[in-house]
């Protein structure tokens, strides 16, 4: 009979992750080039698995980089990834790479923001809709979450807030079956309860614009503008940091708002 090796600590939490993703023994055995009895040993706590394979199961299993260090713990192995602070003199470079890529995308608005939507930087275009939001939700750290979906945020001026909430509540959502965070979980609770507001939206207003994707349609200065979001990471990345940065950039989803946007930034 086998013996256990060490307690079902990293092999419960291999479990409950392959369970998260719907993915069997057998696929995921055939995924990291293993075998599903192995993986079975592994998750019942009769192996352990090397270091190397803890993180291509990992890896296969889309854990985020935070959550592998946990794993590694579990496993009692150290630690592989660390967690830098952005200001940091050693993350000066990737600063001003985001600082170039955000005003490289101007007059469009364009964010970069953290794990729990706490914005990191943010150029013009967002300063721009960002007017006349209440102050307590522009002062630091800025949570792009209640900036959209507060009552004194952006939420009164979108025209279709029913459907842009709905986008990022499930955003939310999604992002939650991906991590254990606490602090996002808490994030969404708030945000989900806040009220909507009555009147002014316009929930025929998406159909006014091509239908590759929902668009944020916004008042702003007496004009209607819309636009549409697209999120970029960053690959293989080795740092808690930076593995759970998102660049969100808004692109605009009309004629309408193109000039608008020209004709501001060339005053």
């Amino acid at each position: 009979m086998t013996a256990l090796v060490q307690d079902a600590g990293v092999g419960g939490l291999l479990r409950d992750w392959r369970r998260r993703r719907r993915i069997s023994q057998l696929e995921l055995a055939m995924r990291a080039h293993s075998s599903a009895r192995h993986i079975s040993f592994v998750e019942t706590g009769r192996a352990r698995p090397s270091e190397e394979m803890v993180l291509r199961l990992a890896e296969h299993l889309q854990v985020p980089v935070r959550e592998r260090n946990a794993l590694l713990l579990a496993a009692g192995y150290a630690p592989r990834f660390t967690e830098t602070a952005l200001d940091d003199p050693a993350m000066a470079a990737l600063r001003d790479g985001l600082e170039r890529l955000l005003r490289g995308y101007e007059p469009y608005p364009a964010v970069v923001v953290d794990g729990t939507y706490t914005m990191v930087a943010a150029n013009s275009g967002v300063t721009m809709l960002a007017q006349g939001v209440a102050r307590h939700l522009l002062a630091p750290p800025v949570n792009t979450m209640r900036l959209a979906l507060h009552p004194e945020g952006l939420a009164p001026r979108i025209r279709n807030l029913p459907q842009w909430r709905g986008h990022l509540l499930e955003q939310m959502r999604r992002q939650l079956a991906l991590t254990r965070s606490a602090a996002l979980r808490e994030l969404y609770e708030e945000v989900d309860a806040y009220p909507v507001p009555a009147g002014g939206h316009d929930p025929a207003a998406p159909a006014a614009v091509p239908g590759f994707a929902l668009p944020m349609v916004i008042e702003h200065a007496g004009a209607v503008l819309s636009f549409v979001s697209s999120i970029a990471t960053f690959n293989t990345p080795m740092d808690i940091t930076v593995a759970e940065l998102a660049i969100e950039t808004f692109l605009p989803a009309d004629p309408a708002t193109v000039a608008f946007l020209r004709t501001r930034d060339s005053q």
